[in-house]
């Protein structure tokens, strides 16, 4: 008799022990609740309102979405100028292959011509030379030295004599392959000082053993 009475007592000391930790747990779940609430702005939504790092983010993005767009607009262009560069590249290749076969070798007989054009000069400057010297000579000849006896040869059978150094050499009292072919060394070096027109034509040319084989073939004895 005397347990029960304390187990029931015991059990009467209890529940009044849960009841007040149930409560404060309730008050302190509620406190938190409305410090919670009591946070948040009234009247927004706060999956609505944007964070710190999305706020800072955003106009950076947005900025490399403008710049984007501009890029593109830039390689848009440059491809444009780049087909129409292509283009008139094509139609000039196409210009220069229909043009006339006539025209390109007209050209080249131009360009030819510029470059012969200096030669050109300096032959007519060296032939108008040589027809003032054939003038003086005519002009101012001296009477030929007679040659005896003896028949003048033609000397411009002799290769490097024309009719200029032939009557060059009649004025020098030389008119037969005989007096040539009997030339010493002096005297071919005295004759092309006489011979200033033409320095070193009587050695170039062999105009010695010219005039001995001529001799020989015309007279058919040694001169």
């Amino acid at each position: 008799m005397h347990c029960r009475c304390a187990d029931r007592l015991r059990g009467a000391n209890i529940v009044p022990t849960v009841l007040i930790l149930v409560i404060s747990i309730a008050v302190l779940l509620g406190a938190l609740a409305g410090y919670f609430f009591a946070s948040r702005p009234r009247g927004v939504d706060a999956s609505l309102t944007p964070s710190r790092t999305e706020s800072a983010v955003w106009p950076q993005v947005a900025t490399a979405a403008v710049a984007a767009d501009a890029d593109d607009g830039v390689g848009r262009e440059k491809a444009r100028i780049i087909r129409s560069l292509e283009a008139e590249a094509w139609s000039l290749r196409d210009k220069l292959a229909d043009r006339d076969p006539a025209s390109i070798e007209l050209e080249a007989l131009r360009r030819q011509h510029r470059e012969l054009a200096p030669a050109l000069d300096d032959a007519l400057r060296e032939a108008a030379r040589y027809r003032q010297l054939v003038v003086d000579i005519e002009n101012n000849a001296p009477p030929p030295i007679l040659l005896g006896a003896a028949e003048p040869d033609d000397l411009k059978l002799i290769v490097g004599i024309g009719p200029v150094l032939e009557r060059m050499l009649h004025n020098l009292g030389v008119g037969t392959f005989r007096q040539i072919a009997r030339w010493t060394d002096s005297d071919v070096a005295e004759f092309d000082a006489k011979l200033p027109e033409f320095p070193g034509r009587i050695v170039r040319d062999q105009w010695v053993t010219q005039a001995r084989a001529l001799h020989e073939s015309k007279y058919g004895e040694r001169p």
